[in-house]
């Protein structure tokens, strides 16, 4: 698929596919004279990208569970929540800007530095969806930007059933397949969706042969055993901080990288989760040590679909979610009342196997109204129990995915 800054015209044609046949009215691109436009270029800082690094780490902090596999791709979930707050105002977008780690402006060159480099490996895509309803009114001004810094597509759409289909079929195909659906209804008070897809694909550096996987054991966190394939390799960098022991596994191209952290034997996933900050896991990668490392890791899928609502207030995001209090009036305006984020919706998956890694994250923003220590020559890390992993953007040092390994499937 061709890479661009921009909605595809594949995206598009989904949607016609899917309202074939319907009745009217259906779901119209709103482009035209939405056109994204040049940008001056300015660089990110070191401060702001560990600033959203630790974004996605609080995230993580406060989505995973005791005894569940955890997948979050934060970069995902930032460009629909950025998104979202170039229409909040006041202190709506205050807690936003504080939760997300820098002032939109500053956030929406970072995701588009991102979108900039993108590659055959990761590819993102962002679109808004507004009703069709006379008594919303959209802010040309909201999807300017959003088209000038994000690439959005503008539709306008019924809101009923063939929307939901719609929405899914978009960002089934901008995920390459991986993530299938993500809105099941709309409810009736719904008058916007910010939705961002994300796909990730990546074959090793390095990849595993037929000699490199054999039959293992991983004990999960309640103690019990799983017979599982594990793959074999001698890495060349390993990580190292006060509780966990890991290495850096390259992608093709060196871009790229799988990140594994295996805490000390005694401390548990989710305490050793709860030590990390962006600033920090930022150091533990700078700091990485050249030296060779044995390394048995196996072969897993996971995935998650989560409301963040909760862990997003938790976080400090709550006059977003009021119906009373949000300020989102540069998003546009509705006369029967107030508007506000209703939910915030998020799905991820993963595939690691003896090619490469395949990934991919949707986030819905939907709108509604009220009405480093010293080193031993030789290493080895087996994750044989549970572990930590990133899938990392080596040159800012961002995670684009994090989870934990709880159990392998």
């Amino acid at each position: 698929m061709k890479r661009m800054l921009r909605v595809t015209a594949g995206g598009l044609a989904a949607c016609c596919l899917v309202l074939s046949g319907c009745s009217a009215p259906k779901v119209t691109d709103q482009m035209e004279g939405v056109e994204p436009q040049p940008l001056t270029a300015t660089l990110t800082t070191e401060d702001e990208w560990s600033h959203l690094a630790d974004f996605g780490v609080r995230l993580l902090q406060n989505t995973m569970e005791e005894e569940k596999n955890t997948l979050i791709s934060p970069l995902s979930v930032l460009c629909a929540l950025a998104m979202t707050a170039n229409g909040a105002k006041g202190e709506t977008l205050a807690q936003m800007e504080n939760t997300l780690g820098a002032p939109v402006d500053r956030l929406n060159q970072a995701v588009h530095t991102l979108m900039g480099e993108q590659d055959d490996v990761l590819y993102l895509a962002n679109s808004i969806w507004f009703t069709q309803q006379e008594d919303f009114t959209v802010n040309r001004d909201f999807l300017q930007t959003n088209a000038d810094y994000y690439g959005a597509g503008v539709y306008e759409a019924p809101f009923d059933q063939s929307t939901v289909n719609a929405i899914n079929r978009w960002v089934e195909e901008e995920t390459h397949g991986m993530i299938e659906e993500i809105l099941e209804e709309i409810p009736p008070d719904a008058v916007m969706y910010l939705v961002n897809a994300l796909a990730f694909e990546a074959e090793w550096e390095s990849v595993y042969t037929q000699a490199d996987v054999w039959k293992g054991t991983f004990t999960t966190q309640q103690g019990q055993t799983q017979s599982v394939e594990m793959m074999h390799s001698m890495e060349h960098v390993i990580l190292q901080d006060e509780w966990a022991t890991g290495f850096i596994k390259p992608y093709a191209g060196g871009k790229y990288a799988f990140v594994a952290l295996l805490p000390d034997e005694g401390m548990s996933v989710k305490e050793y989760v709860n030590t990390l900050t962006g600033e920090h896991l930022r150091e533990l990668l700078h700091q990485a040590i050249h030296a060779p490392v044995s390394v048995t890791m196996p072969k897993f899928e996971s995935g998650m679909e989560a409301g963040l609502n909760e862990a997003l207030e938790e976080m400090g995001i709550t006059r977003a979610f009021d119906g009373d209090q949000a300020d989102l009036s540069g998003l546009g305006t509705c006369a029967g009342g107030n508007l506000f984020v209703n939910r915030v919706l998020h799905k991820t998956y993963i595939s690691v196997a003896e090619q490469g890694t395949r990934a991919g994250a949707a986030t819905v923003v939907e709108v509604s109204n009220e009405s480093a220590p010293m080193i031993d020559k030789f290493c080895e890390v087996s994750l044989d129990r549970p572990f930590v992993y990133l899938l990392v953007d080596l040159e800012h040092q961002m995670p684009l995915f994090l989870g934990t390994t709880l159990s392998v499937k």
